[in-house]
């Protein structure tokens, strides 16, 4: 499993990455910085700069609060803050271990994705 932090007005989310392809593909991206706006007080969003991989993933998820996900129907990605039910299109790419709370305030705002060496 490979770790990577999420950079937020000088503060720091820690993520743990899934392994599958669309986590590798999106590991390949970083560092990466991107604009997140909610979509529906559930998530945070950002289009992504390539479409990742879904070979070998399920055809959908649950996803649980502090899901890194990608949205393969609009290619981005998509952060659960909160509870949300199945849906089709989606695929885990990991999960936040620590600071969650950094994504529930302002919209849109910046951050940096890289990986932990």
């Amino acid at each position: 499993m490979t770790t990577v932090v999420i950079k937020v007005d000088g503060q720091q989310i820690t993520a743990t990455l899934e392994e599958n392809a669309a986590a590798r593909d999106f590991l390949a991206l970083l560092p990466l910085t991107l604009t997140l706006e909610d979509y529906h007080r559930t998530e945070k969003i950002s289009d992504l700069p390539a479409p990742l991989s879904t070979d070998g993933v399920p055809a959908g998820i649950d996803p649980e609060v502090g899901d890194i996900t990608y949205y393969a129907p609009w290619g981005n990605l998509a952060i659960f803050y909160r509870d949300f039910g199945y849906a089709k299109g989606l695929v885990k790419l990991g999960h936040i271990d620590s600071g969650l709370a950094l994504l529930t305030g302002k919209s849109p705002f910046q951050v940096t994705i890289e990986r932990v060496e």
